[in-house]
Formats: structure tokens, C-alpha cells, sequence
């Protein structure tokens, strides 16, 4: 495929000092491609509607229109060149990462905790990168980092022997972990041998007690069983599950580096990296001797580097932590590891459901299944009331009620906080993860009414106004991706996937598409396009794309 944005590029960085390649964008409105001209204002002591004249009288493009408007630089293709060159490339074609490595440790899921609602950005955000990551043919690592260290562990143990039963645990599973550690935690604030209890079963468990590391090791099994069902109805898959307790012997080499470089200082008994004036320091050792979580990090950070040779290490944990992955970079950097730059933490905002915020110490925890269970039965509800005779409704159900909460999560830019409403997910019409399943459906039922085969296309039959906006979309769908992953911005992806279908719902209702003959061929054409671009981007973003609904 030919880059138009390249050629407009290379003909206006000498008018347009500073101007960057990702300046140049695709713009669906008044024109194919703009430069919007107010970054330069400064540069060129301009208001940016002159900057754009004059640039517009400086810029000459074979095929190409340019006009200034309002402080924007207009590209105009000529529309027959533009439309042969969006199709002359396969969809997912365009493989930029080859030979490039990414780890993205997301999701960490904590043992003998539930799947809760709050755990669903981390999860499926990071499931997003790397599907898009995949795509753009990188190779990936998806780490889940699990939440197997610490002292609440030992505070399980302790309420399992004093009130657990272990026929009770097979039965119940995660229900009964979680009613123990609940328990646990409110008994242990009134009564300070239960928690004098906890921390030897937990100094039992890092000592390797065989007692104790077994009864762990069951609440471990558990707790990956009943999170892999959720995974699998994510369409998730890891590469690696090493938690935190695989790092703890590995410190001792992180410590021997900070020592070497005079790093590692001693303060009240504990041992800490100063990390200047703006930030506190890192505390890397308690004065007891126990390891704290960003010594066993960096040891996981040493581990990805030597194992992975990575080019870059996404962290997708939540916004209230980037205080820690500040601290953590920085002692890598300070360690002079070039690849601390190569760190990133992906932030996101909160989830509330109805408001509430969740707390599993407290028992107020809605289990990430029940949110996909309710949104199935939902969307069953719908189904057979819009289409009692569809086959498979419960599959499709399962389709489009996990798919709905999926793409509510991922529509939003991630930094925003997000109040889930199973209502407004699973609304058909709106700019929902359905509404995009629904289109890609309707454009199925197109082809198979018509018994389309693909063959020669008279691409002159796609020039009108209907047809040329869903083209444009779909030109530089690959763009969207690689924007949506070097960004770690997944709703990139999925808000052009809700323009296309908007401007095809559009095109079907504008233009006749069984109107036989060439017409009728390229307009089955565009449909099929547009079926297997939706298919494309749902999958890039966990989504499964039902052939009917």
C-alpha cells in the first residue's frame, strides 16, 4: 500500500519546521489527511490559519489537493488512486514489530482471592496490547505476575486451621478462601495472637515447611482453576505464571548490584535507595529482614531482561500504584541498566460498579464471572426476543454478553475512571461491543443473501460520497492498530471500529447494494471488507464476531 502520509510529509517538513511524521493524520471530514498547523505557531511567529495559507501555496503533490482551513492543512486525494490503494494490501498485512520483544505483565491475580470486578481493566487491557502487539509481529510475553508472597497468607493458614474444613474448601473452593480471609482479617484487628499466628505460618511458608507450602500450594491450585475459567472466557492465554515467591531468593543478587554501586544505604535497621529530593526512597529490605515488593520486582525486572532480552516491559497496573514504577525505574536507571527506559508503566483509572468502590478484605467484592454471567443472560434475553429462531443463541449469548463488558472496558481511554453499567453495555445501538457484533453480522447476512464470491472489482463503482467514507476508515485501520499499541491505547482500535460501522450503516441504507451488475459486485466488495475488518479488530480486542444474531 502507498503511503500518502509519507509523500505529504516529505513534501511539507521544509514549510513546516518541526513537523513529525505523526503529525500528518487521517482525517474523515473535510478532507483525507491534515496537518493541523498550531504547533508551529510559535516556530514560525505565525497565527496558524497564515501558516496554513502559506503552506498551502508552498506544497505541491501529484494527485493531491491543498488547502488551508481555519488552521488546518488539507490533503484531498484524487478519490479513484485513493480508493485502488486502500485495497491493493491484505488486512493485517502490515508486521512493523518483527524481531522486536515485548513482556506486558498484567492481570496478577492474588492467590485465594477472587476474580473481582476490579481486577477487569488490568485483565483485559493487557489481553488487548497483546493481541495488538501479536499482530504487528512482535513477539510477546504475556506474564501474569501472581500475588503469592506475603504475610495474609500465613493469616489464611491460621484461619483455615482454626475454622476451615477441608471437605467444606473442595466443595466451595474460592468461596470458602474468601470467607476465611475475611474472617481472618476482622478477627486479627481484635485479637493480636492471630495475627502473632499468621506471621509464623507465614515465616513456616518461606522456610519451606512441608506442612505449610503443601496447604499453600492447594489454595494456589484453586485459585488459578477458577481464574483460568475466567481467562478462557476472555479469550487470554499467558506465557508465564511466576509470582512474586519465585523472586524472593533472587534479591540477594539485586542487593550485591546496588552494593556494588554504593547504592544501598542503611536507615532505622532497613535498607533503602535514595532516589533524590522529589521522590521518597525505596525501601528495599525491612529492618526484620524481610524483602519488600519492589526488591522482588526489580529481581523480576533482572529475571525478563536475561530471559526475554526485551525490547520493551509493560507494567498494566492501576493509576494509584505510579509512585512504585516511578521508584522502580529509577533505581534501574541509577543502576545504569540502559533498558530502564525500556520500562513503562501502563496506568489505567478505577473501577466502581453502581459507584461502589471494592474492597476484598472486606467481603465487598462482585466476582468478575457474576458481571459476565449477568451479562450473558442479558443478552440472551435480547437475542431471542429480536431472533427466536436463531440457532446456537446460547453461544452467541456467551459471545456478545462477555464481549459487551469486554469492549465497555476497553472503549474509553484507560486513564479514565470507570462506572460499569451492564445496561448501557449491552445496548444494540449505541457505541457498544454488540453494536459493532451486530453490524458484523448484518454485513454476513448481505453476502450470504447474495452468495457472494469475491472476483474482479470496478473500483469506479465505490467513488460516491457513502461508500468513499467507510474507505477511508478502513485504509489505515492498520495505522489504528500500530497507534493503539505503541500508545498502549487499545479503544483506539475500538472507537474506529464503531466509525466504521456508523459509516457503514450509513452506506447500506445510502446505497442499494443487490442492484446487480459491477455496481452490485464492488458494493459486495466493500461489504465483505468491512465484515472482515469488524472480525479483525473484535479479535484484536478479545472479541469474538458471531456470523449471526
Amino acid at each position: 500500500m502507498h503511503d500518502y502520509k509519507l509523500d505529504i510529509f516529505n513534501a511539507a517538513k521544509d514549510a513546516l519546521q518541526g513537523l513529525e511524521y505523526s503529525d500528518v493524520t487521517a482525517a474523515d471530514a473535510f478532507c483525507d489527511y491534515c496537518i493541523p498547523c498550531f504547533k508551529f505557531a510559535k516556530i514560525l511567529r505565525k497565527s496558524p490559519a497564515a501558516i496554513a495559507v502559506d503552506a498551502a501555496a508552498a506544497i505541491k503533490i501529484d494527485g493531491m489537493k491543498v488547502e488551508p482551513l481555519n488552521g488546518y492543512l488539507n490533503f484531498t486525494v484524487e478519490r479513484s488512486a485513493f480508493v485502488a490503494n486502500a485495497f491493493s494490501s491484505a488486512l493485517g498485512e502490515y508486521k512493523p514489530l518483527v524481531g522486536k520483544t515485548v513482556c506486558i505483565d498484567f492481570s496478577s491475580v492474588n492467590i485465594a482471592k477472587p476474580f473481582h470486578i476490579g481486577h477487569l481493566m488490568t485483565t483485559v487491557i493487557g489481553g488487548a496490547l497483546c493481541k495488538l502487539y501479536r499482530a504487528l509481529g512482535a513477539t510477546v510475553v504475556g506474564i501474569n505476575h501472581l500475588g503469592d508472597f506475603g504475610t495474609q497468607f500465613g493469616g489464611l493458614i491460621s484461619a483455615y486451621k482454626r475454622w476451615g474444613d477441608e471437605k467444606r474448601l473442595d466443595e466451595r473452593g474460592l468461596d470458602e478462601l474468601l470467607e476465611l480471609y475475611v474472617r481472618y482479617h476482622n478477627e486479627s484487628e481484635k485479637d493480636a495472637d492471630i495475627a502473632n499466628e499468621a506471621r509464623e505460618w507465614s515465616q513456616k511458608i518461606e522456610s519451606g515447611d512441608r506442612f505449610a507450602v503443601g496447604l499453600f500450594d492447594k489454595f494456589k491450585s484453586i485459585t488459578l482453576e477458577q481464574a483460568k475459567k475466567v481467562y478462557d472466557r476472555l479469550n487470554i492465554e499467558f506465557d508465564s505464571y511466576l509470582g512474586e515467591s519465585f523472586y524472593v531468593d533472587k534479591v540477594a543478587g539485586v542487593e550485591s548490584k546496588l552494593d556494588a554501586k554504593k547504592l544501598l544505604k542503611t536507615s532505622d535497621g532497613a535498607e533503602i535507595v535514595e532516589l533524590g529530593d522529589d521522590m521518597p526512597p525505596a525501601l528495599i529490605r525491612r529492618s526484620d529482614g524481610a524483602s519488600l515488593y519492589i526488591a522482588r520486582d526489580l529481581a523480576a525486572a533482572y529475571y525478563r531482561h536475561e530471559n526475554y532480552a526485551f525490547d520493551k516491559c509493560l507494567y498494566v497496573v492501576a493509576s494509584h500504584q505510579a509512585l512504585h514504577f516511578k521508584q522502580l525505574f529509577k533505581v534501574l536507571e541509577l543502576l545504569g541498566e540502559p533498558w530502564a527506559s525500556d520500562m513503562v508503566h501502563v496506568s489505567y483509572g478505577m473501577v466502581s460498579v453502581e459507584g461502589m468502590a471494592l474492597s476484598t478484605r472486606r467481603g465487598n467484592v462482585l466476582y468478575l464471572s457474576d458481571v459476565l454471567d449477568a451479562a450473558v443472560e442479558k443478552a440472551l434475553a435480547i437475542i431471542v426476543e429480536r431472533n427466536p429462531d436463531l440457532n446456537d443463541k446460547n453461544a452467541v449469548a456467551e459471545s456478545v454478553g462477555v464481549g459487551a463488558v469486554v469492549f465497555d472496558a476497553l472503549y474509553d481511554g484507560r486513564l479514565k475512571d470507570k462506572n460499569f453499567s451492564l445496561a448501557d453495555a449491552l445496548n444494540f445501538d449505541g457505541e457498544t461491543g454488540p453494536y459493532v457484533q451486530y453490524t458484523h453480522a448484518r454485513c454476513n447476512s448481505v453476502l450470504n443473501k447474495a452468495d457472494y464470491k469475491a472476483g474482479d472489482v470496478d473500483y469506479s463503482e465505490l467513488l460516491d460520497d457513502a461508500a468513499y467514507d467507510v474507505i477511508k476508515l478502513l485504509a489505515d485501520f492498520d495505522d489504528a492498530v500500530y497507534g493503539a499499541a505503541v500508545k498502549y491505547e487499545p479503544s483506539i482500535v475500538s472507537r474506529r471500529l464503531v466509525k466504521i460501522c456508523q459509516a457503514f450503516n450509513r452506506f447500506y441504507n445510502a446505497d442499494r447494494i443487490m442492484c446487480g451488475g459491477k455496481t452490485q459486485a464492488a458494493r459486495l466488495f466493500l461489504t465483505a471488507r468491512v465484515a472482515d475488518t469488524l472480525k479483525y479488530g473484535l479479535n484484536l480486542l478479545l472479541l469474538d464476531a458471531p456470523e449471526r444474531m
